[in-house]
């Protein structure tokens, strides 16, 4: 039977049904606390996964990262504070409109934005799994090196420091994936004599301090805000007239998403702002904007969710995250056996089609969750912070601890946890050094496994068309932004004049 096929049967599994509607929920309840995001939520669920099995395990991950990044929309209408970083464009018409007393119908446009952008963007992944199956013949260990040296090379654009800051992040990522014995050569490196470093530094513990620890830090500074939610009767389902208004805004945004979320280093939030900024500029009244147009609420929601869609095919196909929370996905495939890459959708064809309808079943699950719970998830966002996030301590530390039942994995969340708040502090992002310690692993196998087969001669590599190409991209990346503003666009300049 045709993958395809197999992956929908899969969803017959009482089990996984129970995964994802669990995760869905705890998805909502952690994209609407404002501070915790998608990222966040994956991160500290991350350990509590590895007694499961691969599918169940993945499909939790990626429920959280739909669901979180649709519920950003709930605090970002009632109280004008974006759950999610993706929801931001959305609190710009959105509290307008619940300030007006139409928080149940911004609501409702959110939930139903959020769902067709999301369903369309796995429609997209499923029709690009052929391809990307095909893909998987011309690859092998020199064309996954130039490959994943690609994904190294587009961390100067993931996170929000300058490019510069963002390549030192990635660096001293890359610089711990180096830390214990070389599986190939089996000499020790950076290890001081520490049997705990012997196997080198997990990617979970890591997760869970930079993007768990850090922002915890972060969130000690705001002990005294306050909170106020507006006052919502019930969700309203948009009327005829608001789908009239508002449908070439979905569709227009769903696509804006999906392409940016294919994009390695980019994901949802800057697909919510430029799906906003789309739908103002194709508006027929963009003076409404910011102040109560649904057709921005919509364009933003539509796009921040069509963009999970988008950032599981660069993680699926390619071994690249297409965001921060794609990050921990990929981390999360990577502790239970499973290794991205094109060769994925031949070898492994059911396990990811599995993932797709999970996807699908999470979207549809979200707009039930959404139209009926909204009213109640909205209530967590009262939440005092000084009970909040030492809850979320106790998780991070239980869940580092139960991986091995090891207190070094405690130190090295600490540890990391601080280096991350200090970083964030400076303009560091913390994004980098996450990613930058999973390529760094898979970057050092694949360039073993390229020499072993190139017979030590590493130059053969440029000989190989794919791998050429991929290693052109990656000087593209690094030194086109310099090149292009400093060099060809003053000699276009100059020219015309």
């Amino acid at each position: 039977m045709h993958p395809f096929f197999n992956g929908l049967i899969s969803l017959g599994d009482p089990q996984l049904i129970i995964v994802l509607l669990v995760s869905t929920l705890g998805g909502v309840i952690i994209g609407a606390l404002p501070g915790l995001n998608a990222t966040n939520g994956a991160a500290l669920l991350l350990p509590f996964t590895l007694s499961m099995d691969a599918v169940p395990a993945i499909a939790s991950l990626v429920a959280i990262y739909c669901s979180a990044t649709f519920a950003g929309a709930i605090t970002a209408i009632l109280i004008n504070t974006p759950g999610t970083p993706a929801s931001a464009t959305t609190c710009l018409d959105g509290y307008p409109l619940a300030q007006r007393g139409e928080a149940g119908r911004a609501l409702g446009l959110a939930v139903v934005s959020s769902t067709i952008g999301g369903v369309l963007s796995v429609v997209c992944l499923m029709l690009a799994a052929p391809f990307l199956a095909r893909m998987a013949y011309h690859f092998a260990p020199p064309e996954y090196f130039a490959l994943t040296l690609f994904g190294l090379s587009m961390l100067a654009s993931i996170g929000e420091g300058s490019p510069l800051k963002n390549l030192i992040s990635g660096s001293l990522g890359v610089f711990l994936a180096l830390i214990g014995v070389d599986m190939l050569t089996s000499v020790e490196r950076f290890t001081f004599g520490s049997n705990d470093l012997y196997d080198g530094i997990g990617f979970v513990p890591v997760m869970i301090g930079v993007f768990g620890i850090s922002e915890l830090l972060v969130q000690a500074s705001l002990l005294n805000k306050k909170r106020e939610t507006v006052k919502m009767k019930a969700i309203k389902l948009p009327t005829k007239e608001d789908y009239r208004e508002v449908w070439k805004a979905i569709l227009r945004s769903s696509g804006i998403g999906t392409f940016i979320g294919i994009l390695p280093a980019e994901g949802a939030t800057v697909a919510s702002m430029i799906g906003y900024n789309e739908a103002k500029r194709w508006s027929k009244s963009p003076e409404k904007f910011g102040k109560g147009a649904i057709e921005g609420i919509a364009g933003s929601e539509a796009a921040n969710n069509a963009a999970t869609g988008g950032a599981m095919v660069p993680t699926l196909a390619l071994g690249i995250p297409g965001s921060a929370t794609a990050a921990v996905i990929l981390a999360g495939l990577m502790v239970h056996g499973v290794r991205p890459g094109p060769s994925m959708f031949t070898e492994q064809a059911d396990f990811v089609y599995t993932i797709f309808w999970s996807m699908m079943l999470v979207n549809l699950a979200f707009l039930f969750v959404g139209l009926t719970g909204a009213k109640i998830f909205a209530r967590v966002t009262l939440i005092p912070i000084p009970i909040l996030w030492p809850c979320v301590f106790i998780i991070s530390i239980v869940g580092a601890y139960a991986l091995d039942q090891s207190m070094f994995d405690v130190w090295i969340v600490l540890i990391s946890g601080v280096i991350g708040f200090f970083m964030r502090r400076y303009g560091f992002s913390v994004v980098p050094l996450a990613i930058g310690l999973i390529l760094g692993e898979m970057l050092e196998q694949r360039l073993g496994q390229s020499m072993v087969m190139l017979d030590e001669k590493w130059w053969l590599m440029f000989t190989r068309p794919l791998a050429f190409v991929f290693f052109l991209l990656t000087l593209i990346a690094l030194f086109g932004p310099y090149l292009w503003g400093k060099i060809i666009h003053p000699f276009i300049l100059k020219i015309k004049s």
